[in-house]
This record gives C-alpha cells, sequence and structure tokens, in this order.
C-alpha cells in the first residue's frame, strides 16, 4: 500500500511539474501578446500623427480654392475655366479632409479597442502569473510528498527485513527451547534410573 502511494506521488508530481511548464509557457504567450498589442497601439498613435497634417494641408487646400473661386468669378468669362478647376480642387481638398476625419475617428475607436485589449491581456498576464506560483507550489509540494512516500517506503522495507531477521531469530530460540527441553526429560529419566540402580545397591 505505502508503494503504491509512493507511485502515486511520482506521477502527481510529474503530472504537476508538466502542468507547472505549461503554465509558463502561457504565461510567456501572454506576455507576448502584451507586446505585440503595445506595439499596435504605438503604430495607431503613429498613424493619427500623420492623419493631422494632412487634415491641415486639405484645410488649407479648401481656403486657396475657395480665395482661387472668388478670384476667377472677378475675372468673368475668362476665369471660367479656373473657377470650374478650383471647384474640382476644393471638392477634393472636402473629400480628403472628411476621409482623413473618418480615418482618425476609426483610429480612435481602434486605440480604445487596443488600449482595452491591453488592460484584458494584462490582467490574464497578473492570474497567468498567480497561476504559475501556486502550480510551482503544488510542484514543490508534490515533490516533498513524494520524497517522503519514498523515505516512508524505505523505512518500512527496512522494518520488514528487522521483523523478519526477528521472527527467524524466534524460530531458532524455540527450536532450542524444544531441544533443551528434549534433554531435560533425557536427563530426567537417566536421573531415575539412576536412583533405582542406587537403590539396588543399598538393598
Amino acid at each position: 500500500m505505502v508503494a503504491q502511494n509512493a507511485d502515486h506521488a511520482r506521477a502527481a508530481s510529474a503530472l504537476a511539474e508538466q502542468a507547472s511548464t505549461i503554465a509558463a509557457d502561457g504565461g510567456q504567450v501572454v506576455q507576448r501578446v502584451v507586446q505585440t498589442m503595445d506595439a499596435i497601439r504605438a503604430d495607431s498613435q503613429r498613424v493619427t500623427e500623420i492623419i493631422a497634417p494632412i487634415e491641415s494641408i486639405a484645410f488649407q487646400t479648401n481656403i486657396l480654392a475657395l480665395n482661387a473661386a472668388v478670384e476667377a468669378a472677378r475675372a468673368g468669362e475668362e476665369g471660367r475655366g479656373f473657377a470650374v478647376v478650383a471647384g474640382e480642387v476644393r471638392s477634393l481638398a472636402q473629400r480628403s479632409a472628411q476621409a482623413a476625419a473618418q480615418s482618425k475617428e476609426i483610429i480612435r475607436a481602434s486605440d480604445q479597442s487596443v488600449r482595452d485589449g491591453v488592460d484584458l491581456v494584462h490582467k490574464a498576464g497578473a492570474t497567468m502569473t498567480q497561476i504559475v506560483r501556486s502550480v510551482q507550489t503544488v510542484t514543490q509540494l508534490m515533490s516533498e510528498i513524494s520524497a517522503s512516500s519514498r523515505e516512508q517506503s524505505s523505512g518500512i522495507a527496512q522494518i520488514n527485513a528487522s521483523v523478519s531477521q526477528l521472527d527467524g531469530v524466534t524460530q531458532q530460540n524455540a527450536t532450542l527451547v524444544e531441544e533443551a527441553a528434549a534433554a531435560t526429560s533425557v536427563l530426567a529419566r537417566q536421573s531415575e534410573d539412576l536412583k533405582h540402580a542406587i537403590a539396588v545397591f543399598r538393598a
């Protein structure tokens, strides 16, 4: 029974060590995810910084196109073609500004999602760290239990050997006692015979 318990303890210790390795690997994966999320967030911020000048350029282009349209209107018939071009430029600038604003809004929403994701991953990382520590503690305990079981098994084996040795000595003593009893019986008979012989001589 003790040997079986020792085997079970060794098996449990091996499983605990395996779980500790898996948990540690999971912790490393979470850390890599955190780093990736941080990199994505940094890239989003850089894109937002790039969009800001585009918005400014679109605004300035819109103002210039508006001024050009005013000047074309003043020029009358000669400026009509230029007014058409200025109107197209202004329309393009407005669409560019709208696209930049939409992109900025999308990136802002994406950045918020990334920020929420980073927070969740950090929490997952903290939880994984706690799991790793708990599993390591269990692994240490199982290792100690396994060692204690081995010592207990070894101690019981020594006790069994001593009991077997004691049984052998007891059997030897029993044999000696039987031999001594037999010898005593023989001596008693010889003593009786000797008494009878002495009695005969006295008569």
